[in-house]
């Protein structure tokens, strides 16, 4: 989504039309679910994808037929069994998709994709949200909790959902997604798997700041992709760094002391997701220290580790992917 922000915000400042293609609704076995989007510019050229095969070609058909008339349309699609080897990995379901005609004259709009695609340099939650009663006249919004337009209904924040949902509010029509989330992952310990890490989470979205206590494992060069690279005191964290309740903690310090002083603070800031680098003996020990600092046992439980999902990961590279994928299946069960 952000490369697709970016990318339609300068396609439209340069003077092209856009077809923006979304699955509002989705049912069934289908390969791409609600949010899925895929934008186009005349000459046939795109970024992202609504699943491929059939439907993609036939939404790009009527793409180029969206850009000769500058209509707008809503589609829907059943995908029987009997379509299986034209769409691939498709064994039935529907799909509905609004295909979306955006001019380059519409100031609205530009504005709209500029303001979105610099949202995710930002630490905040937003939804796009479009209004699709009249499909041909639609109107699209980017809000937070903190900015909703006025133009949307008092009880707008039925929209702002943690997933893609096409709704009716007071005789309206709108389809509603997340466009950013909140989601940093501090990271505690610049070493070989924070390094491979760091690039993976970034990519996943996630706002990634690395934290360490000395210069040479916390510096630009190790980690170009952190969102920030913090040089503390792993006995004072609070000291250099704001964790609430929606930040995610990684730990894998250089020594099982500094794990232990990072996890116990940790705990008490209360954040989201808490995974400590480790063997479940190592945990065992450190569990009979947390109870005696007087942490709970369901506190404790909350704790993941050893982090990452069970992939027989050996390399850095490996284990990042395998605390990577965690974070992801974490991410995924808050919806």
């Amino acid at each position: 989504m952000k490369e697709l922000m970016k990318t339609v915000s300068e396609w439209l400042n340069q003077g092209e039309d856009v077809v923006l293609a979304t699955i509002i609704a989705s049912t069934g076995s289908t390969p791409r679910g609600a949010g899925a989007r895929m934008a186009m510019k005349s000459n046939e050229s795109s970024i992202g994808t609504i699943g491929g095969g059939a439907v993609e070609y036939q939404i790009q058909q009527m793409a180029m037929e969206a850009f000769n008339y500058k209509r707008s349309q809503i589609k829907s699609f059943i995908l029987s069994h009997d379509e299986k080897e034209d769409l691939g990995m498709i064994c039935g379901g529907n799909v509905t998709i609004y295909i979306q005609y955006i001019s380059t004259c519409d100031e609205n709009a530009r504005n709209l994709f500029s303001y979105g695609s610099g949202l995710f340099s930002q630490n905040v939650d937003s939804w796009f949200v479009t209004d699709i009663t009249d499909e041909n006249n639609c109107r699209m919004y980017i809000n937070t909790m903190e900015s909703v337009d006025e133009n949307l209904p008092d009880n707008a924040l039925e929209l702002f959902t943690n997933r893609g949902v096409l709704i009716e509010i007071s005789g309206k029509k709108y389809y509603s997604e997340p466009l950013t989330k909140a989601e940093r992952v501090y990271v505690f310990g610049g070493g070989h798997i924070s390094r491979e890490l760091t690039p993976l989470l970034s990519h996943l979205g996630f706002s990634c700041f690395v934290f360490d206590c000395l210069p040479e494992f916390s510096n630009r060069e190790l980690f170009p992709a952190a969102a920030g690279i913090v040089l503390g005191d792993f006995d004072n964290i609070s000291a250099s760094v704001d964790i609430t309740e929606k930040d995610y903690v990684v730990i894998m310090t250089r020594g099982h002391s500094f794990d232990f002083t990072v996890l116990a603070q940790a705990l008490r800031l209360k954040p989201y997701y808490i995974g400590v680098i480790g063997s479940r003996a190592k945990f065992a020990a450190v569990s009979k220290k947390l109870h005696e600092q007087g942490f709970s046992q369901e506190e404790i439980e909350n704790v993941h580790t050893p982090i990452g999902i069970d992939i027989k990961a050996d390399t850095p590279a490996e284990i990042a992917v395998s605390i990577a994928a965690e974070l992801v299946m974490v991410r995924a069960e808050a919806i």
